[in-house]
């Protein structure tokens, strides 16, 4: 995996002289890991919510066949 690294450019302003300091600092993995794993339990909620409001929809208006397609996808979010 390639190391993603986040790089800053801080510039003081001197006059009549410019100079540039560098700085580079790496995104822990710990960081990493915990956002990946909040963003994807915030998408599987989102999809699974989704699903059951579409579920209920399809209730409501009785179309039986909407309601098995979209049953046979809820299963795999139990």
């Amino acid at each position: 995996m390639k190391k993603q690294v986040t790089s800053y450019v801080l510039i003081r302003y001197q006059f009549p002289k410019r100079v540039a300091i560098k700085a580079k600092r790496e995104v822990p993995y710990e960081i990493k890991l915990a956002a990946r794993l909040v963003l994807d339990e915030l998408v599987f909620m989102w999809n699974k919510n989704a699903l059951e409001e579409q579920i209920n929809l399809a209730i409501d208006q009785e179309d039986y066949d909407a309601f098995n397609e979209l049953s046979k996808k809820y299963a795999k979010y139990l």
